[in-house]
């Protein structure tokens, strides 16, 4: 087990799962990666429930923007995701995303590839990714819809805007919203040691309403609407993000040469 994504397996068959990667729990590709292992880990070897979670603060930032470069670079950054995010989302278990603070971009995108949302009253969710000229590179084109319906999800894509946990629970992104003094006791498993303790069937391929995708626990019909396949967009989405990072990367670069003020004629933004 690694240290930047946390395991504990309990004797009440939960097994949490930690984002551990101050100070904004940012989703580098070391940190994907552990979790992948993670999830894999989990589907071998299944426990009762899943409960995935982060900083009180900060769920997950995102990706890493430092690591953003040309489209090979992209590229990597959003296979790292997809291979992630979809090992949660195989994970034969009730997979729940225990939510404190932002949880932006791929923050939001793994909290989608759970199957239940329990969040604080201070969550914030988003898909910012359009104010650094990129879309969605983790699944959020895809999944976001089937959680808000479509026209929600294209605004929230095409604005960037945050959502609060009260809006996210009415739209559907969220699918439950607890005082911060009640989240810590969900966060540490309370709904999934009922679930761990409830034996129940598990669809699977073309019953789940993803396009044949890895087994699932709880889609219902209505994802049918959504007829094309998660793995085949999701190719497509890879693709236009890792195309896009060039220009964020050429972006950011320039922005590190440009003089903050008369004053600050040679120093680099904050941030860089």
């Amino acid at each position: 087990m690694g240290e930047l994504v946390l395991l504990e397996r309990r004797d009440d068959g939960v097994a949490v799962v930690t984002l551990n990667n101050p100070k904004v729990n940012a989703l580098s590709q070391a940190v994907l990666a552990e979790l992948r292992a993670v999830a894999e880990g989990l589907a071998s070897d299944p426990p009762g429930a899943v409960v995935i979670t982060g900083g009180e603060r900060i769920f997950a930032a995102g990706a890493d923007i430092s690591e953003f470069g040309g489209p090979s670079e992209g590229r990597a950054i959003g296979e790292g995701f997809h291979h992630a995010l979809d090992a949660v989302a195989a994970i034969p278990r009730f997979v729940i995303a225990a939510v404190s603070g932002y949880a932006l971009g791929g923050g939001c995108e793994l909290a989608l590839a759970c199957d239940y949302r329990i969040v604080s009253e201070r969550a914030v969710f988003g898909q910012p990714e359009i104010l650094l000229g990129i879309i969605p590179g983790g699944g959020g084109t895809q999944r976001l819809p089937r959680a808000v319906g479509a026209s929600r999800a294209k605004e929230l894509m095409i604005t960037g805007r945050q959502v609060k946990a009260d809006e996210a629970l009415a739209i559907g992104l969220a699918d439950e919203v607890v005082a911060p003094e009640a989240f810590v006791q969900n966060k540490r498993g309370a709904h999934a040691s009922v679930v761990a303790a409830t034996p129940c069937p598990l669809p699977h391929g073309d019953d789940c309403g993803d396009g044949g995708a890895p087994p699932r626990r709880d889609h219902p019909a209505c994802c049918r609407s959504f007829p094309a396949s998660l793995t085949s967009i999701s190719c497509r989405e890879r693709g236009t993000c890792s195309r896009r990072t060039l220009a964020v990367h050429q972006t950011l670069s320039s922005l590190k040469k440009l003089p903050l003020g008369p004053a600050e004629t040679t120093s680099s933004p904050s941030g860089s």
